[in-house]
């Protein structure tokens, strides 16, 4: 999936529907640590695409919340 169709997926998402994600990206980001570290992530692209989604839905909280 490109950058900007995950930037705006994130932006259609209600409040409630952003935490609940950032939530799932949070735990999908420490099983791909553990499975780095373990040697068993082939695809170490995945963290970073991981960390930038985060990232990006906790920023959108904040604009959020600030804008309110």
């Amino acid at each position: 999936m490109k950058k900007s169709d995950t930037l705006a997926e994130l932006k259609a998402m209600s409040d409630e529907e952003l935490k609940a994600k950032a939530r799932e990206l949070g735990n999908e980001l420490m099983r791909l640590r553990f499975r780095k570290a373990s040697g068993q992530l082939e695809q170490v692209n995945l963290l970073s695409e991981a960390k930038r989604t985060l990232a990006q839905a906790k920023t959108l909280l904040t604009e959020r919340s600030a804008a309110a």
